[in-house]
């Protein structure tokens, strides 16, 4: 049980769930944070928090699962003990139902942070427990917001906060601000209560590995969800300059300038006017072209959706980007982002309008071949060769010739795979076929593509 936890048993194992759920901790870090403990006081729970996470945590998407981890190893109360509790104008073991929401809509419109954790808790304690046979029982959150409804009382608050002033002013727009704050707070308190009371009867260890998402930059690209979708949004642009700042070094450092044959000749007197040495300009900085070939099937639609918002981005930061993609034949998709348009309305209308499919199952394949004959002359010297894809091609002939072919004429080829790399040549993926022509990295998630695009270097 976490409260009978010595502090080293506790900062241990706290340390550890941080690194389970995907926030990196060095073995450094984890000591920074023991030797913070020293100078602060131990018994002020939010100093606590403020030492580990000022140790800890290095990115702001990192926090909310921290804060969750937090909360299960230092819990402001433990079952049978009780905080410091604020004076009360009513117990909440014995009022009833239509008092409790009366206190909790003056909660809502002014009450502490602390008022609200400890009105929480006792909510949890007479709403939440639900019995689950001899000496079990089971906590939810959804019975105690069900039971006390805080959205239903804005109408109620209203009407005492506002007390006959006109509605629908800056006043109004204030106090339903600071309600739905209230609101969104007192959930907050209610889970984490929630979370307390079932890591105590199941172990903080278990519960603590389902209760937190992975930080956003390591959510597979295959299991995101639209949501998370929209986050990654703001993740790409930042992605799409380091990519292309990358490429056009691999391509300053691949190709000489022309001959200076003023300085080939001055060098030459040295030698008797012979040019044993060669000068050679600067090359001229260039934007390089990019080519994008990516798989849009339903097997990698999540990965596809982060590709092609790379690719809507990728349009900014080079010459010329022309984008493909492919079921078990291949399109065009470049149309579809063109500038100022919209990334959402162009997903759709790619969907709707793009020629991508025949049968519907994915064929790598047949799509190169037909790349080939259609699109061969969007592979240049210049050009550097981007496939997205799980390699799957449902037991087709993956035509490596024609793949070796537009390799050989472009500058660079490269293929992300979003699939981990042990399910690689499993099934219908010929992974490790493809990888003999071109490098292929496994790519699961954003700091993989982050990794990958420091490579290039």
């Amino acid at each position: 049980m976490p409260e009978r936890m010595s502090l080293v048993d506790r900062h241990v194992g706290f340390v550890h769930a941080l690194r389970e759920a995907g926030v990196p901790v060095s073995l450094a870090e984890g000591l920074d944070a023991a030797r913070a403990l020293r100078v602060i006081e131990l018994s002020e729970r939010e100093s606590l928090r403020a030492a580990y996470a000022a140790t800890l945590v290095k990115k702001p998407a990192y926090r909310p699962g921290f804060d969750v981890l937090f909360d299960l190893w230092f819990p402001a109360a433990t079952s049978g003990m009780h905080a410091e509790r604020p004076e009360r104008r009513i117990d909440p073991e014995q009022a009833e139902l239509p008092e409790l929401r009366d206190h909790l809509a003056g909660l809502l419109s002014g009450g502490t942070d602390l008022e609200l954790r400890e009105f929480a808790r006792a909510m949890v304690e007479r709403f939440g427990r639900q019995p689950a046979g001899p000496g079990r029982q089971n906590w939810f959150s959804y019975s105690v917001m069900r039971a006390l409804s805080p959205e239903t009382l804005m109408a109620r608050i209203l009407n005492n906060v506002l007390a006959g002033r006109e509605r629908g002013g800056l006043a109004e727009k204030t106090v339903r601000q600071r309600v739905n704050d209230g609101i969104r707070r007192f959930e907050e308190a209610v889970t984490t209560d929630v979370r307390r009371r079932i890591a105590e009867d199941s172990g903080v260890e278990r519960i603590a590995r389902s209760a937190v998402r992975p930080p956003l930059d390591q959510i597979d690209f295959l299991r995101v969800t639209k949501a998370d979708l929209a986050r990654l949004r703001r993740e790409v642009y930042p992605l799409a300059r380091r990519l292309a700042a990358r490429l056009t070094i691999k391509h300053r450092k691949g190709r000489r300038g022309r001959l200076d044959f003023r300085r080939t000749m001055r060098a030459s007197l040295q030698s008797g006017g012979v040019p044993l040495t060669t000068h050679f300009k600067p090359p001229r900085p260039h934007k390089p072209e990019l080519v994008i070939l990516c798989d849009t099937s339903d097997s990698v639609s999540s990965f596809a959706h982060f590709t092609l918002l790379l690719t809507y981005a990728l349009r900014e930061q080079f010459t010329k980007v022309r984008a493909f993609g492919f079921v078990d034949t291949v399109d065009e998709i470049t149309r579809f982002f063109v500038p100022g348009a919209d990334v959402v309305e162009a997903m759709t209308r790619l969907a709707n309008e793009a020629d991508m499919v025949r049968f519907g199952r994915t064929n790598y394949g047949h799509s190169l071949e037909r790349f080939a004959e259609r699109y061969a002359d969007a592979i240049g010297p210049r050009t550097s060769l981007l496939i997205l894809g799980d390699a799957r091609s449902n037991y087709q002939p993956p035509a490596l010739d024609v793949l070796r072919s537009l390799v050989s004429r472009s500058r660079h080829a490269y293929w992300l795979n979003p699939e981990p790399r042990q399910q690689w040549d499993t099934g219908d993926s010929v992974a490790s076929d493809y990888g003999t022509v071109v490098p292929m990295s496994e790519c699961r998630n954003v700091a993989q593509l982050t990794a990958f695009i420091e490579t290039l270097a």
